[in-house]
Parts: C-alpha cells; structure tokens; sequence
C-alpha cells in the first residue's frame, strides 16, 4: 500500500479512496434554490423595485409623470459626474477631485459669459477645457509622480476649491459684479440656460443628456476592446502591460474622462441654478462615489459599470424624492444614502466572496 498527500497536506492512503478533496462551500439551498446567490444577482434590483412600489402606493403624488422626471432632473448632475468617476474606478484608481472640478467649471463658465460676453459655446468649451487639464494633471500625479491615487486626486479637490474662490473674492458670479478687474455685465444667454431647464415635451434636456452619456459609456467600456482593455488593467496592470496594452496611456485616458465628464456635470449645474456659486460641487462628491459603488452590485457584476452607476444614481434620486415628499426630516437623507451604499458593498464584497 502506498501513501499519498491530499491536497491539504494531510497524508492518506492509495487505493480505492485516492486523495482527499477540499471541502465544499456551503450553500444556502431551500426548495432546492441558492439564496446567496440569488439575493447577489437580484437583491438590489428586488429593493429598487420594492421602494418604487411602496412610495407609489403610499404617496399618489410620487408617481405622476412630473415627478418621476422632476426626480430624474434633480440626479442628472450627479449621474453624469458618477459616469465620470466610474472610467478611473475601472482603470483601478481613484478620483475624489470630481465634485471640485464640477464646482471650478460651473465658476469658470459662468464668468466667461458674465465678465467676458461670451456665448454657450466658448462656455462649454471653457468647461471641457478644465476638465481635461484637471484629469492630464491628475494622471500626471499618478502615473509620473507615483503619488497614490486618492491621496493626488485629495490634494486636487483642495486646490480646485480654493481656487473657485478666487476670481470672485468667494462671491457668486452674477450680472454686475466685479471680477479680474472689469465689469460683468454679461449675462446667461437662454441657451445656456436650457441646458439644465429646457424640456422635450414632459423629459427634461439635462435627463436625455445624462443617458446618453450613460449609454455611450456603457457602450465603450463593455462592446469596444479599448473598454476591455481597461477592464484588464484594473484587474492586473503588470499582466495587461505584458500583454501588449499601454496602461499608462489608458490611465490617463480614464482620469481626463472622469475631469471632461465633470466638466459637463459643472455646466448642467451652472444652467440649472443660472449662476456660479462657490461650493456648488461639493455635495457631490459622495453622491456621485455612492452611485459609483452602488453600481458594483447590479446583477452581481462586482465590478464598476456604467449602467450600474445609471442606475445607483436614478435609485438615489427616487429615494430621496419620495422621503421628501414623505416629509422626512432633511439630515435623514444622509443616513438613508449610508444605509444603501453598505447593503450595495455587502452584496459586492461581503457575500460574493462566499459564492
């Protein structure tokens, strides 16, 4: 009789039993149905469509065709910004400079047109232009320097909000006031404004805005090999730069997305409040992360995904729109958003490991 090691290291006899096998992970079966698994895939979408239902039946108001886009409305901003962090969560990193760089590009679009008189255009193009540069310096900072991402991306969130302060002394920018020396008499041209105001029948602009760039997101991170090539990089960078793929390249792709896509959360702002406030980016911050993060837990993805952050966004707005008109006290909101974000991590992390 000859003896042999299992796999565990135990030693056992040959013969008719051979080695060992690990044991299996336990299950959680009843009726012959895997509840772990099941609650993974669709635990997040069965809570969505609960909370729908019931602020439905307990409050008419909540689902009048008005409402519903009003709410979509209110998340368009944070939605588009939330796409935007999704590219540097897909690439493995990090960018905590969003909600700033909105701000900045809120701040800097509204004094090209109130203090220079210039049109939509060169306003948008202001803000896309701030945003490439914040994301090429981030990438920079990460990928040059080797300064970990969210201690780089940390460092540009406080430089951008202080230098939103700047051209207006700390002041809004309006009509009139005083800024680099000469006087804003410009105004926000109607374009502008319809941005974030205007509506095509019952859906507003900033809605359709905010899924197209949603789709066409999705679209290039899951169908286009340049998407999986990010993918790959997020998972192992030293295999996916063996394989040929230029990570650093991609990387710095990926933050000046998140910064071109802020910028465009900043303008949607500015053309919603039809003034630059100082500060006016920073709530979303959190949200647009919280999204982000919620997003891993769609279908059991466990990964970041543009459709996922779609929907995290869509199913915060609804949240926070029906404890509103449920007449919930405003700083429960922040629990509220804590509460889904952990059951969104748990579902991603905590239970998925045990599959």
């Amino acid at each position: 009789m000859t003896t042999t090691l299992s796999p565990t290291g135990a030693s056992g006899t040959g013969g008719s039993h051979g080695p060992s096998s690990p044991a299996p992970v336990a299950r959680h079966r009843w009726l012959n149905v895997d509840w772990t698994d099941l609650a993974i895939h669709y635990g997040l979408v069965a809570i969505i469509i609960g909370t729908v239902v019931y602020f439905w039946i307990t409050e008419p108001t909540f689902g009048t065709t008005s409402n519903l886009f009003s709410s979509l409305q209110s998340v368009s901003i944070v939605g588009v910004i939330a796409t935007g962090v999704t590219f540097s969560l897909v690439v493995g990193g990090f960018d905590l400079s969003i909600g700033a760089n909105a701000g900045l590009t809120s701040m800097f679009a509204s004094i090209a047109m109130v203090a220079f008189g210039q049109g939509t255009l060169v306003a948008v193009l202001v803000a896309v232009a701030i945003g490439v540069l914040v994301g090429l310096v981030n990438s920079a900072l990460i990928i040059k320097a080797r300064i970990p991402d969210l201690v780089a991306t940390l460092g540009m969130m406080f430089l951008l909000d202080g230098l939103q302060l700047i051209p207006g002394g700390g002041q809004t920018i309006v009509t009139g006031m005083t800024i680099f020396g000469r006087q804003g008499n410009g105004a926000f041209p109607s374009t502008f404004l319809d941005i974030g105001r205007a509506q095509y029948g019952p859906v507003p602009l900033s809605v359709i805005l905010f899924i197209v760039l949603a789709v066409l997101s999705w679209l290039y991170l899951e169908k286009t090999r340049w998407g999986r090539a990010m993918y790959a990089i997020g998972g192992n960078p030293e295999a996916a730069r063996l394989a040929g793929i230029r990570v650093n390249l991609y990387k710095t792709f990926a933050y000046v997305l998140s910064g071109v896509l802020s910028g465009f959360g900043g303008v949607i702002l500015a053309s919603q409040i039809g003034q630059g406030n100082v500060g006016a980016g920073d709530p979303f911050l959190l949200q647009a992360v919280a999204c982000a993060l919620i997003g891993f837990a769609l279908l059991g993805v466990n990964r970041p995904n543009a459709l996922g952050t779609a929907v995290g966004a869509v199913f915060i707005g609804v949240m926070l729109d029906g404890l509103t008109i449920k007449n919930f006290p405003y700083y429960t909101q922040n629990f509220v958003q804590g509460v889904i974000l952990i059951f969104a991590l748990l579902l991603s992390f905590a239970f998925a490991r045990r599959r």
